[in-house]
C-alpha cells in the first residue's frame, strides 16, 4: 500500500489471519524494537570504542555523513572501502549506517555532482537515508585494533606500538608550569590569592632553591585558555618579569596505544615461516618480498615492525629483521633492505581488511547486541596479479 507505514500493512494482514498470528506479528515487532538504537546514541558508542582524537591530525575521521535526524540504526555495514559496488550491497541490506574503514570523503568536495564516484556516494547515501562514519588510524591506534591484528600475522610475539599515543587532555585540565621567585619581604600571600582567582590555575610555593636568599619559589599550573590572563597578570610586577619560566607539561601516554607495532616474537623462526605465516593470516596466494642484505630465507626472525596500509613513515629507521606493511616506495625499500631489515608488501587494504572479521564480533558485544554488524563481500583490494 503506497504511503502506508511498513508495521501498519504487517499488522493489518496478520489481523485478518486470526490471533495467533497477531500475537506473532507483536513478537516480531518487539525483537525489532530491540534492534535498533538512534544514530547520535550509537555513534558516541563508536566513539567511545575508539576515540576520533587518536587518529592522525591529517585524518578525517568520525561521522562524515549524517541523515536528518531522528535517524535509527538497525543495521550497521562495515568495509575497508566504500566503493560503488560496496554501496549498492550497503543498500541491498538495507544498511543504516556504513563503517568504512577509509574515509570516502578525505579531501573538501566543491560540488556535490553526479561526475564523479566519491560525490555519487553522497548522493546515494543522502538518497538512502544512510549514515557514514570513518574511524581510519584510530583503529590503527587503539589495543587489540588493526595493528595488533596484523602482528599476529608473525606468530606469538609481544607488541609495543612503534608511536605511542598521549593522552588528548593534561592532567587535570593544565597545560603549563609557571615558576618565579618572590622576595619573602613582598606581599606574597595576597599576591598568590589574586592570581588564583584566574580560573585554570593552582598554585603552590617551596622554599628558594638559591641558598642564603630570602625569597618563596613560586610554582603555578594553568591551562592553555589561562595562560594570556596569568602572564598579563605577572607583567604588571616589573621585578617578576626577569625571572618567569614557563614550561609546557607533558600529556601522559596511552598503554598500549599508537600507530605501528614492535614485535619480539616469542621463538625465533625463519624468514621463510614467517612469509608463509603472513600468508595465512591474510589469505593471500603471494606477497612481496625483499630480502635484506645479507639475508636469506633460512635467516631467523626475532624482531619484527609492523605497520598497517602505508608504513613507511611510521617504519622508516625502526631496527627490526622484518617490516610488515602494504606498501613502501621503491626507495624506501632500497633504504630497508641496505639496513639489512627484510621487507614484505601485501598491498596496501589487504593489511586491514581482514581485521574487519574480528571487528564484527567486537562490535556487535560492544554495542550490546542491539544492531545487526554486516561485513561487506564486495569490499576487495582494487589490485590484482593477472
Amino acid at each position: 500500500m503506497e504511503g502506508v507505514p511498513h508495521t501498519y500493512c504487517m499488522l493489518r494482514v496478520c489481523l485478518s489471519r486470526g490471533p495467533q498470528v497477531f500475537l506473532h506479528t507483536r513478537s516480531l515487532l518487539g525483537a525489532s524494537s530491540r534492534t535498533l538504537m538512534d544514530l547520535k546514541a550509537l555513534v558516541s558508542s563508536l566513539n567511545d570504542f575508539a576515540s576520533p582524537s587518536l587518529a592522525e591530525s591529517w585524518d578525517n575521521v568520525g561521522l562524515l555523513v549524517e541523515p536528518s535526524p531522528p535517524h535509527s540504526v538497525s543495521t550497521l555495514f562495515l568495509t575497508n572501502d566504500l566503493t560503488e559496488e560496496v554501496m549498492e550491497e550497503a543498500l541491498h541490506f538495507k544498511a543504516d549506517l556504513i563503517l568504512s574503514y577509509h574515509p570516502p570523503i578525505f579531501r573538501p568536495l566543491k560540488r556535490i555532482t553526479w561526475k564523479s564516484w566519491k560525490e555519487r556516494l553522497v548522493i546515494k547515501a543522502f538518497e538512502n537515508r544512510v549514515a557514514v562514519y570513518s574511524p581510519h588510524t584510530a583503529y590503527d591506534a587503539i589495543p587489540n585494533g588493526v595493528n595488533d591484528w596484523l602482528a599476529k600475522g608473525l606468530g606469538a610475539c609481544t607488541t609495543t606500538p612503534l608511536q605511542p599515543s598521549m593522552s588528548p587532555s593534561y592532567p587535570s585540565g593544565l597545560s603549563h608550569r609557571i615558576e618565579f621567585c618572590m622576595d619573602s619581604s613582598q606581599a606574597v600571600e595576597s599576591f598568590l590569592a589574586a592570581l588564583q582567582v584566574i580560573p585554570g590555575t593552582s598554585v603552590y610555593t617551596l622554599p628558594s632553591r638559591s641558598q642564603g636568599t630570602d625569597q618563596t619559589h613560586i610554582v603555578l599550573s594553568c591551562a592553555q585558555a589561562a595562560l594570556l590572563s596569568v602572564m598579563g597578570f605577572l607583567s604588571k610586577d616589573k621585578h617578576l618579569c626577569d625571572n618567569i619560566q614557563i614550561s609546557s607539561l607533558q600529556k601522559p601516554l596511552l598503554p598500549s596505544t599508537g600507530m605501528g607495532r614492535l614485535c619480539k616474537l616469542i621463538d625465533a623462526v625463519s624468514l621463510k615461516a614467517v612469509v608463509e605465516r603472513i600468508k595465512k593470516h591474510l589469505a593471500l596466494p603471494h606477497v612481496r618480498l625483499a630480502l635484506g642484505v645479507g639475508k636469506t630465507l633460512d635467516s631467523l626472525v626475532t624482531i619484527g615492525a609492523v605497520c598497517a596500509g602505508s608504513g613507511s613513515s611510521v617504519l622508516q629507521g625502526v631496527d627490526a629483521d622484518l617490516y610488515l606493511t602494504g606498501e613502501m616506495s621503491h626507495h624506501e625499500v632500497l633504504d630497508a633492505v641496505a639496513r639489512g631489515t627484510s621487507v614484505v608488501l601485501c598491498e596496501h587494504s589487504n593489511t586491514e581488511r581482514g581485521f574487519l572479521l574480528e571487528l564484527k564480533d567486537t562490535l556487535a558485544a560492544h554495542l550490546e547486541n542491539k544492531v545487526q554488524v554486516v561485513v561487506s563481500k564486495k569490499d576487495r583490494d582494487p589490485l590484482e596479479v593477472v
